[in-house]
């Protein structure tokens, strides 16, 4: 259907093998692949960080409030500008979601300062989001958070490969998540990551992500345990060895095809910088930190053209999408929330995100862009 899709995979004949391996060695939950797969995303950060590999990125958030002993009486602050998931997540633990808004239309990170008019002495934790994998003004952040004796959780599911001020991106807070859903920079379908420096608390993690049992099926089948104990609550969370597999190989390609990205993106900017009708958001970004540009998101300046332009676009055979719908509006929240985001919701009335992974040519963009440029012309 698409000529050119918003995101497509960055796999060749490496991804096959890892998986025939797999099912060769006949072992799919979580096993040997999982432990090299944690080791090495551990080893790529840098520094102590300890992982633990789990299903989804939205686990990895859930087990990070979980680990913490957020609940009913507690609240957490999250970007007003962020995936469904970091919502979701603290309603389920029983705490109460805040939202606090982004900074501008320049930069979609959430604002410091709107965080510390939003903390409370209910306040228990901070969900940061990397947006479209722009670092977040995280000495600001680390330092409040320290101030106010709270746990600062990085969604880094749109930045694996990130740096501010030297760190990677999930290793500045106390807790950082990943998200290796199939449209991420590192994919493997579905997966996740959680990473910690303090080693005992990923230990406390991985028992949560598997049943609180003491031993995990792997540990029996190499005779290493014949039974186990339930030391805490947990769940299923765990990743499986094919997901595993896949994350082995695609860590491998991740800076690679970031630095591919970011040659897109430069493109993308080239092309539509002068075109009046379209804002880009960190055009001119803070020298200290380095994007893994996971997604390329501009900026209408009218908001009633957004139905028509994504129109226009997919007449052309061009995929686009809308990262993301303002929380407030849907159908489960707009009762309880009212909490408005006036830059946050802004930006979910006029954002539209175009194409970007690392397959895309420059026959590409320039196609995107021409029709782009076309549409402007024509208004």
């Amino acid at each position: 259907m698409w000529k050119i899709p918003l995101f497509d995979l960055n796999y060749d004949d490496q991804e096959l093998k890892a998986v025939s391996d797999v099912l060769k060695n006949k072992w799919l939950t979580a096993g040997e692949k999982t432990a090299a797969f944690e080791d090495k995303f551990g080893r790529y950060l840098g520094g102590s960080v300890h992982c633990c590999a789990v299903s989804s990125g939205t686990a990895a958030l859930h087990l990070a409030l979980l680990s913490r002993d957020i609940g009913p009486g507690d609240e957490v602050i999250i970007s007003g500008l962020t995936f469904v998931a970091d919502l979701n997540v603290v309603v389920l633990t029983g705490a109460r979601p805040v939202l606090a808004d982004i900074k501008s239309l320049d930069d979609w990170n959430i604002d410091p300062r709107a965080i510390k008019i939003k903390i409370t002495d209910k306040t228990k934790a901070v969900i940061v989001v990397h947006y479209a994998g722009w670092p977040c003004d995280m000495d600001e952040i680390r330092q409040l958070c320290k101030s106010n004796n709270l746990l600062l959780i990085e969604d880094a599911a749109h930045a694996p490969g990130a740096t501010y001020k030297d760190l990677k991106c999930g290793t500045i807070g106390d807790i950082g998540c990943f998200s290796f859903f199939s449209n991420k920079n590192l994919s493997t379908g579905e997966g996740g990551m959680v990473t910690a420096s303090a080693p005992e608390l990923i230990r406390k993690i991985k028992l949560m992500r598997s049943h609180g049992m003491t031993s995990m099926t792997i540990d029996r089948h190499h005779g290493r345990a014949i039974s186990y104990d339930v030391v805490l609550p947990g769940l299923n969370y765990r990743i499986d060895e094919i997901k595993s597999a896949l994350g082995i190989v695609q860590l491998k390609k991740l800076d690679q095809a970031n630095e591919k990205r970011g040659k897109i993106v430069a493109a993308y900017i080239k092309h539509l910088e002068k075109i009046k009708d379209v804002k880009i958001p960190w055009k001119n970004p803070a020298g200290d930190r380095i994007s893994s540009w996971h997604i390329f998101p501009i900026l209408l300046k009218k908001e009633n053209l957004r139905i028509q332009f994504m129109d226009a676009l997919k007449f052309k055979g061009i995929q686009t999408s809308i990262h993301y719908p303002a929380m407030n509006d849907f159908n489960y929240y707009k009762g309880i929330m009212n909490q408005p985001v006036d830059t946050a919701d802004e930006v979910s009335r006029k954002m539209v995100t175009l194409p970007l992974f690392p397959g895309m040519t420059g026959d590409d963009v320039d196609m995107i862009c021409n029709e782009i440029k076309h549409f402007f012309m024509n208004r």
